[in-house]
């Protein structure tokens, strides 16, 4: 039989006990509010090490696997944040900003169908993200092929009304931009066909063709453009590409000196004029125009293949080999980004 001193002692070493366990518990949240303040300071390497040693005391501490997948997140290590992301959104269901870095988190990794439905729930923007999560949806939409869906996401981001031209040149532009021609034509279309006044619906369409290299199709549909918006400088500058490619040259520097009046500050035209007065063989006045083109992009790789071009059609063979050289080395480097 227990007697009386030895269940005092008994309730005195269950207190300790408890006392430590309170203050490990205080500490670990302290830590863990430590680290997350060391995340939102951009110290991801040292808030990662110390909630490191935060799960090796306590790896079931609420709020830990929520601050784990964050800064899985911030190191872009989407496959190691997404086990997190779903701990720590099983204990809050309702954490939006852990709903949306979830959704990312799968889009990152192409698992899109996933990523949908996170999404969806979770349309605003948050800093830690680093990026607009209905723009993401959008494009996910896009990669399981329901472009309609794309439609209403990106009408919702320019604040247009869903079945409105805008909304479908809006789209076209963006399944364009992901290499699907197809169903970008489609749109543009559609566009075109609810508003023909729509500006750089036509464009789109003629810069379409011209990558396509149906040149007829392009002129038609960018003189449509230049019918309604005169005042657009690129319209001008695709036109003028057009042209060059059907070698009418006299066509082409016209509109580009067009093009340049309205923006001096785009270097495209520019090149595309040294090409033409190259061609033209008035290699002196295509050496000024690209060496201006250089000043305003020195590491453009075109313009000094071109000035390379001119160069060599003055017999100034070391001035071109000079050009071509460098034309190559800034190719490679670009190519060498990832």
């Amino acid at each position: 039989m227990i007697g009386k001193s030895e269940l005092l002692l008994l309730a005195f070493l269950l207190l300790l006990q408890g006392n430590g366990a309170i203050a490990a518990a205080q500490d670990n949240s302290a830590d863990l509010a430590r680290a997350r303040h060391l995340l939102d300071q951009g110290k991801t390497e040292e808030g990662m090490a110390l909630l490191k040693e935060i799960s090796l005391r306590e790896p079931k501490l609420k709020g830990l696997a929520r601050e784990m997948g964050i800064a899985f997140y911030k190191k872009s290590q989407f496959a190691l944040a997404v086990p997190y992301l779903q701990q720590a959104l099983d204990e809050d269901a309702n954490d939006k900003e852990t709903i949306q870095l979830l959704g990312l988190s799968y889009y990152f990794t192409g698992k899109f169908t996933s990523a949908i439905p996170l999404l969806e729930r979770s349309q605003s923007w948050y800093r830690v993200a680093n990026v607009d999560a209905l723009y993401v949806l959008g494009l996910c939409e896009i990669f399981v092929k329901d472009f309609d869906g794309a439609r209403a996401v990106f009408a919702k981001m320019f604040d247009v009304p869903t079945d409105s031209g805008a909304s479908y040149l809006f789209t076209a532009r963006m399944l364009i931009r992901q290499d699907l021609g197809v169903a970008g034509e489609k749109y543009a279309q559609k566009a075109v066909a609810l508003d023909p006044k729509l500006p750089l619906a036509h464009y789109l369409l003629g810069e379409l063709y011209l990558s396509q290299s149906k040149i007829p199709e392009a002129i038609a549909e960018l003189q449509k453009e230049l019918a309604v918006n005169p005042g657009y400088a690129g319209v001008y500058y695709k036109l003028a590409d057009a042209d060059m490619r059907l070698e009418k040259f006299e066509e082409a520097e016209r509109l580009l000196q067009r093009s340049i009046w309205l923006d001096p500050s785009s270097t495209g035209p520019y090149i595309l004029l040294g090409k033409v007065l190259e061609k033209k063989g008035e290699s002196e006045l295509a050496v000024r125009t690209l060496r201006r083109a250089l000043t305003m992009d020195p590491n453009n790789p075109i313009s000094h293949y071109v000035l390379g071009q001119a160069y060599h059609q003055m017999g100034r063979d070391d001035e071109a080999n000079s050009e071509f050289k460098l034309a190559e080395q800034l190719r490679q480097g670009e190519n060498a980004k990832p």
